[in-house]
């Protein structure tokens, strides 16, 4: 007869299933693709592609690679998403509109500040930066966790043994579920500056501290320029990792032969499309009323897109007896000259989602390259007892030389 199998069978409602299923993969989402490590600044699509990069030694000194060569090591590898999600992200290390420190040597069009897109993965090629190089420095000395890669065939760092803190240099943007993360990029020699300053100076008083980093980082600092203001709750990014701020494009006046003024835009704010400005003044100053267009900014007589290899510049040219700097503050009402932006830094903090200040985020940094130091010093330690040890039978069998040589030549096999 047929042996009778026992069914365990549990009911749950469809309630309680959604919220678990709900709430494993809201996790996922935080830990694994929207906010970046406080440690190295880095998602994990960004790390595993400068690793696998590392991997193959595609260095800022080496030879160019394909980026289908890399984007298909990463998702065969480490990575296993699409491949177009993956050289998003390449793409975007190679602005260097998007990235104050770019990770990414591009090579072939990698999109552009007008809002092109980049070339297909098979037409473009790059390679390291020599700032995403010295990430790897101290990568071969056991100074971090290597982890299975998702079918556990390969081994890949946890996070990257960075010498620069990543994180507050570049900058990073995410959305998760419920929750988002907005960190704007800042100068890296100033940057570098506050974590020198916190080496030499203990943290006791940490007013007195934070005055001081704020006068060596006053502001954010983007890839794009523009001018920074309203920054009156700016302490408050460094406590508490919430501010608000503007960013204004920066412009001059000139004065044509026929004797009319023009409006030289040379900065925009980041992540705004320099096409899509000019398209917008274009509108604002001869407005189609038919398609909706009731705004009209009068003193307008052209504007041209003049930049070029040396840098941007958009013209715009006035009528006569028109005051510029009126105008201009009338142009940043309407479009995208001047934008707010919000610091919001949520970041992984051993591995769960915390929103944390820019004086946390330096002192972590600190924090990890002793503990970097201290993993490399372990290892060179170690290497050295066991090149003692070795040294130390060398040692003896030199005192017995003749004896070691008849050992050896009358031993049966090389194993003896």
């Amino acid at each position: 007869m047929n042996e009778i199998k026992t069914i365990n069978i549990n009911n749950v409602t469809l309630k309680t299933v959604g919220e678990k299923k709900f709430l494993d993969y809201a996790m996922y989402v935080i830990k694994g693709r929207a906010f970046p490590d406080i440690r190295d600044g880095l998602k994990p699509v960004h790390r595993r592609i400068l690793f696998a990069q590392d991997q193959l030694s595609n260095y800022y000194n080496r030879p160019y690679k394909k980026s289908a060569r890399i984007v298909g090591d990463v998702i065969g590898k480490y990575h296993p998403h699409g491949d177009v999600a993956v050289y998003d992200s390449l793409v975007r290390m190679a602005q260097p509109f998007s990235m104050r420190a770019i990770l990414v040597d591009g090579q072939g069009n990698f999109g552009s500040i007008d809002g092109d897109s980049a070339a297909a993965m098979r037409y473009t090629e790059q390679r390291q930066s020599k700032f995403a190089n010295s990430m790897f420095t101290d990568l071969g000395q056991e100074t971090v966790n290597m982890i299975d890669n998702y079918d556990n065939t390969e081994k890949m760092p946890e996070v990257l043994p960075v010498r620069f803190p990543n994180l507050l240099i570049n900058g990073s943007e995410g959305i998760a579920v419920g929750m988002a993360a907005s960190i704007p990029t800042h100068n890296p020699v100033e940057a570098l500056n506050c974590v020198k300053y916190l080496i030499e100076k203990e943290l006791s008083n940490e007013e007195s501290v934070l005055e001081e980093l704020i006068k060596i980082m006053p502001a954010p600092d983007f890839s794009t320029g523009g001018l920074i203001h309203s920054l009156a709750n700016y302490a408050d990014a460094w406590t508490e990792g919430r501010a608000k701020f503007k960013i204004r494009s920066k412009w001059h006046e000139e004065e044509t032969t026929s004797g009319r003024t023009k409006i030289i835009v040379t900065e925009i704010p980041f992540q705004v499309k320099k096409q899509l400005v000019i398209e917008k003044i274009s509108n604002l100053a001869s407005p189609n009323k038919d398609k909706g267009g009731l705004v009209e900014v009068e003193g307008i007589s052209d504007i041209k897109d003049e930049s070029d290899k040396d840098g941007m510049r958009i013209a715009i040219t006035l009528k006569k007896d028109v005051d510029a700097e009126i105008l201009f503050n009338t142009l940043v009402k309407y479009t995208q000259l001047e934008v707010p932006f919000s610091y919001n830094m949520t970041v992984l903090v051993d591995g769960s989602p915390e929103v944390v200040g820019i004086l946390k985020v330096l002192s972590s940094f600190v924090s990890y390259r002793e503990e970097i130091i201290t993993n490399r010093t372990i290892y060179y330690k170690n290497k050295a007892l066991i090149r003692a040890k070795m040294l130390e039978g060398l040692d003896k069998a030199l005192s017995k030389l003749d004896e070691v040589i008849e050992l050896i030549k009358t031993a049966s096999t090389p194993t003896d």
